[in-house]
């Protein structure tokens, strides 16, 4: 796949996550859904925040880096968006179980860079040390 098929196709994709998610909450009622609901809603929400923040970031990395190669800012991009992704779903996730608080919000933060700067280490190990 090239790099114009792939963002095409995350453009889509993007777009479909964005009519899944305005789909969830126009059609299902806060207050009757069960748990598959919240799974629908969470699952709309990460989808479309990732693939948003994906061609973002891709955009964003094009613009400043126009010299480099495009792929390698592709699965940055993707995983930055991911990642900025999932802080998204757990602090709404929080707030629905009642439990968002500063210190929270801090200790996703923290675990979810962690988990960036371990991606990154482990990128630019040789590989024969693994």
């Amino acid at each position: 796949m090239n790099l114009k098929q792939y963002l095409i196709l995350m453009t889509v994709g993007t777009a479909l996550a964005w009519g899944a998610f305005w789909a969830v909450i126009t059609y299902l009622n806060p207050q009757d859904v069960g748990v598959l609901g919240l799974v629908f809603f969470y699952l709309s929400v990460f989808l479309s925040v990732t693939g948003t923040l994906t061609l973002l970031g891709f955009a964003w990395r094009r613009f400043r880096n126009h010299n480099e190669v495009l792929f390698r800012h592709v699965s940055m991009s993707f995983r930055q968006g991911a990642l900025l992704a999932l802080m998204v779903v757990g602090i709404l996730f929080l707030q629905h179980n009642e439990l968002l608080t500063w210190w929270n919000i801090a200790l996703l933060i923290l675990g979810l860079t962690l988990l960036e700067f371990f991606w990154l280490s482990v990128k630019r190990l040789p590989p024969d040390s693994l």
